[in-house]
């Protein structure tokens, strides 16, 4: 389940995970996205997540649709876990163009706000 948290910064959308995610989670994204930033106003993600158990395949789906629509938006994506997959999505997103990716461990939050609002 996606819960949208209390944001450090205007420019940022903060996110907690935990559990499967499905397409209404994305698409709640989505509508948050386009309410505070629009189709043309860029943004950072700052998600932490607890645990994820995976993606159903109407979320991976959604997830694409909304990642064409909108990469050109992400500034930076800070992902805070213990999971060394969720690491690992992180820095591949680091190479889509305009994209800076960076994984957190837990104990490293403070960081990455840090390092997103600089």
């Amino acid at each position: 389940m996606l819960a949208f948290v209390p944001s450090k910064d205007t420019e940022t959308i903060a996110m907690e995970f935990n559990g499967k995610a499905t397409q209404e989670d994305l698409e709640k994204f989505d509508k948050v996205t386009q309410e505070k930033f629009g189709e043309k106003g860029g943004f950072n993600v700052y998600l932490v997540v607890h645990d994820f158990d995976g993606a159903s395949a109407k979320a991976m789906f959604e997830e694409v649709k909304i990642d064409v629509n909108r990469w050109s938006q992400y500034n930076k994506l800070a992902v805070v876990s213990d999971k060394s997959l969720l690491g690992a999505m992180a820095e591949f997103a680091g190479y889509l163009p305009g994209v800076q990716a960076k994984h957190f461990d837990m104990d490293e939050m403070e960081a990455a706000w840090e390092w997103i609002k600089n």
